[in-house]
């Protein structure tokens, strides 16, 4: 089945001639299948367009030019690599055009009034016009020489932001948005708390005369003491600001344990609480429309395509095989026939209102088609095959304490691997551990058949081959070289020790609750990449931001250099201080890829102080705010969401690998028997010659005596997404009936005859 990311139709599918009704129809239903909500006109030349728009290629482009436009801060000054501005001007005129052509093409496929009331437009056109007119002015005084600012690299993330393609961010963004009013809140609170604790402080500590182990005033200035106490509910300087105090009496410390106890485990846990309830209540009601609106253009193509079946309307037949091959034309008839067994359950003919509603999410369930085929040695040898000996061995192969067993040896040669190398018994004993996985694999493949052994879901079994052949192509090749003298073998030894600790992963396939937690992390990977984009707007605006602040003021030179305040980062401002004497010169903002560096050390949250306080001495002391500003952003509030989604996310992958909740795709699957000879396929009915046996993948790789033939196999059953997850929790609980809210109700829907949502910008 096609990937999620597909744009559905090929270019090539509306070449052909086809009924409007029936490609509009698939447009509705390619929509509700990736949970598009643009609204696009109507008309035959209008949809074609709306496909090409859509197509995978258009959008590739798109999300190429704009992290082009994003890079170009890697070339520009202050430059990583530096290119003439000449050249970085052009790509930059190049992008803008590919952006004003993608909105030009926009425009071409929804109506005027809803393109001109969409907000996300207005921003794209407004940022185009900025950088033109920053181009242009920053363009003429380079002519004079005359040094001016790129202001407008601080809106280049907008594009990635705005664009129709990017509506994860945008809701993450929203996300947000919706719970800032609550956080906020608990923000005023949590800075009165500080404040109070400051003041305390500084009566207690500013008149007792105390120093800091830098020999400066302890607690005496009241701003300095809020930024101190700010940065201790981070726990960065924890105990270092405590030191003086407790030094002096050890009952002091009893304030500083209230503060953190009020502030960082009472506050920052309130919230991750506000952040979690909000973010769990904001998302479930943008499913929810998303459900809803899903619904409303499936129910869309089903008036398009309906036909009357005594007292209700249905779809015929043909005309829901017509459809499938427009929007899916790449699945396989055995796929496509199956799809209508589930559809049409008792093969009447026709698919009926309520099954039809549900094509998108079978379209978007991955199934994967198998042939099974016997062994080779079984037509080559079969009577050797087929003997007692060999049924015995292949058995003992199939037997759990086979697996037993060889996790045992992995963890035995987890423990040599830990040993003394330089001992001949130990190196001895690794040749022994990878005959041992070589004989493993040589089992296998003799007990299943090798070609659905290493097929193209079986990860773990083209995992373990290809690291124990590397390894013992490694070993043999640093055991030659070795006996040369004049050759250093350790790059080629250092290859080996990788491949040696990378077989200990397997212990992670072996074991199920280890298997459950891996596949729920690889599950949640593509739906975390929107934070990924969130992540990299507010690094690309931060370090913007702190190279105009920031570039040039610490410099980094080698430890052996004799230039001028070497040891001071090249700033006297920073001597004998904490940044200098750590040796952090190199994490400034010289350049878009040392920002980078730096932003994501100040995220880790420790020492962030010290890049602070250094930079505010080379500065003024408010430039400190730039740093606290970045901790509330990212770390209070971004990183908070972050976990918030994966809390959600993991605990609804845990809950549906625990229940092992079943599609009616799934169902039917067992049903049928699985087993479909495609190649026989006549008139794209299924054959009557079903298997009855569950044919399906054992848990190391190996596959049960099987017929030949091809089975069905979902690749998996959980959901891709944690939203496509609650958008069918919410969808179950929406009757059939009920279409959601007229477009009028409805906040994100525009009024366009498609009766077709549009999408709420930021």
């Amino acid at each position: 089945m096609r990937d999620p990311g597909s744009c559905g139709p090929t270019i090539s599918s509306f070449t052909k001639p086809a009924h409007p009704d029936l490609l509009l129809a698939a447009a509705f239903v390619s929509d509700a299948q990736y949970n598009r909500n643009i609204p696009f006109k109507t008309s035959p030349e209008a949809v074609r367009l709306y496909y090409l728009y859509n197509h995978w290629i258009m959008r590739t482009a798109t999300y190429f030019f704009i992290f082009l436009d994003l890079s170009l801060a890697v070339f520009e000054e202050p430059a990583v690599y530096p290119l003439p501005f000449l050249v970085t001007s052009v790509l930059e005129v190049l992008c803008l055009l590919v952006f004003f052509g993608r909105l030009t093409h926009f425009a071409k496929v929804t109506h005027r009034s809803v393109f001109w009331k969409d907000t996300k437009n207005i921003c794209i056109m407004i940022a185009i016009l900025l950088s033109l007119t920053d181009l242009a002015i920053y363009g003429v005084l380079r002519i004079y020489d005359v040094r001016s600012i790129r202001w407008s690299r601080i809106v280049r993330p907008i594009f990635l932001i705005n664009f129709a393609e990017s509506r994860q961010i945008r809701r993450a963004f929203r996300s947000i948005r919706n719970t800032l009013p609550e956080i906020t809140y608990v923000f005023l609170l949590f800075m009165f708390s500080l404040l109070m604790f400051s003041l305390m402080a500084l009566k207690l500590f500013g008149e007792r005369n105390l120093q800091t182990a830098e020999g400066l005033p302890y607690f005496r200035n009241y701003l300095e003491i809020v930024f101190d106490l700010y940065v201790l509910v981070t726990t960065a300087n924890s105990p270092d600001v405590m030191m003086p105090a407790f030094d002096f009496s050890s009952w002091y410390a009893l304030f500083f344990i209230a503060f953190v106890i009020v502030n960082t485990y009472i506050f920052m846990s309130l919230f991750l609480a506000v952040v979690y309830n909000n973010y769990k209540k904001h998302l479930k009601n943008e499913i929810r429309e998303l459900a809803y609106m899903k619904r409303r253009k499936m129910l869309e193509a089903f008036n398009l395509l309906k036909e009357e079946e005594g007292a209700q309307f249905v779809v015929r037949e043909a005309r829901w095989k017509q459809l499938v091959k427009l929007v899916a034309p790449d699945i396989s008839s055995s796929h496509r026939e199956l799809l209508l067994r589930i559809s049409d359950d008792e093969q009447k003919g026709f698919v009926d209102k309520k099954s039809f509603v549900q094509l998108a999410d079978l379209l978007n369930i991955q199934v994967v088609t198998l042939k099974i085929h016997s062994h080779p040695l079984g037509q080559w040898v079969p009577r050797v095959y087929a003997s007692g000996v060999s049924r015995f061995l292949r058995s003992m192969v199939r037997h759990r304490g086979f697996v037993w067993t060889y996790d045992v040896i992995i963890l035995i040669n987890a423990i040599f691997i830990a040993l003394d190398e330089e001992s001949p018994y130990i190196s001895y004993a690794e040749w022994v551990f990878l005959a041992l996985y070589i004989i493993e694999i040589l089992l296998k493949v003799y007990t299943y058949e090798p070609r659905a052994f290493f097929g193209k879901n079986q990860f773990w079994n083209w995992f373990d081959t290809l690291i124990i052949f590397a390894a013992l192509t490694a070993t043999i090749l640093n055991t030659t070289l070795k006996s040369t003298v004049k050759y250093n073998s350790q790059q080629i030894l250092d290859i080996v020790f990788i491949l040696r600790v990378l077989r200990l992963i397997r212990i992670v396939d072996s074991i199920q609750r280890f298997r459950v937690i891996m596949n729920t992390l690889i599950n949640i990977v593509p739906t975390m990449l929107t934070f990924g984009g969130l992540t990299l707007v507010v690094y690309c605006v931060f370090a913007i931001v702190g190279m105009e602040l920031f570039h040039g003021k610490i410099q980094f030179f080698p430890a052996n250099s004799n230039a001028p305040h070497a040891l001071e980062c090249g700033n006297p401002a920073l001597k004998d201080s904490l940044f200098a004497r750590a040796k952090y010169c190199k994490n400034n903002f010289n350049n878009f890829a040392s920002s980078f560096i730096v932003l994501m050390e100040l995220t880790v949250v420790n020492q962030w102080h010290v890049f602070a306080n250094g930079f505010a001495n080379v500065t003024v002391q408010p430039a400190k705010l730039y740093f606290i500003a970045f901790h509330i952003i990212m770390v209070i509030i971004i990183v908070n969401i972050f976990v918030s989604f994966i809390l959600e996310a993991f605990f609804v992958e845990y809950s549906l690998e625990k229940s092992e909740v079943e599609t009616a795709i799934e169902r039917k699957i067992q049903e049928l028997g699985v087993g479909v000879q495609e190649d026989e396929l006549r008139d794209e009915q299924l054959l009557d010659n079903m298997e009855g046996a569950e044919h399906d993948l054992e848990g190391e790789g190996g596959m049960k005596a099987q017929p030949k033939g091809l089975v069905f196999k979902i690749a998996s059953k959980r959901y891709r997404t944690v939203d496509a997850l609650l958008q069918r929790m919410f969808e179950a609980e929406i009757p059939l009936e009920d279409e959601g809210p007229s477009l009028e109700e409805t906040p994100n829907l525009s009024p366009v005859p498609s009766a077709q949502a549009a999408e709420r910008p930021v």
